[in-house]
C-alpha cells in the first residue's frame, strides 16, 4: 500500500512539473534597425475562457514607447499546473 502512494506522489509531482512549460516564438522581424527600446504586453487566461489578455504588439509599442518595430516576438506560459497561460508579447525598436 506505500508502495502505491509513493508512485502516486511521484506521478502527481512529475505531472506538476511538466505542466510549467514556456514557449517563446519569433513573429515579425522588419528591415529597421535593431533598436534599444523594449516594450511588453501580457495577459493570463485561465482555463482556456476566462480572461482579458491585451497582449497586442500596438499595446507592446505603446509600453515602450517605440515608433519603429524591429522584432516581435510571442511567449506562452503555461500557469498554475495548466490552469492558466500567460500570454506575452514582447517588441523591439526605435
Amino acid at each position: 500500500m506505500k508502495t502505491v502512494l509513493k508512485v502516486i506522489v511521484i506521478m502527481v509531482v512529475l505531472g506538476a512539473l511538466m505542466s510549467c512549460a514556456s514557449l517563446n516564438t519569433p513573429v515579425s522581424a522588419t528591415s529597421n534597425e535593431m533598436g534599444v527600446l523594449v516594450g511588453q504586453s501580457s495577459g493570463i487566461i485561465w482555463l482556456g475562457i476566462l480572461g482579458n489578455v491585451d497582449a497586442g504588439i500596438k499595446d507592446a509599442a505603446q509600453d515602450g514607447k517605440i515608433l519603429h518595430i524591429s522584432t516581435v516576438d510571442f511567449e506562452y506560459a503555461s500557469v498554475l499546473f495548466g490552469l492558466g497561460t500567460k500570454y506575452t508579447c514582447t517588441v523591439t525598436g526605435k
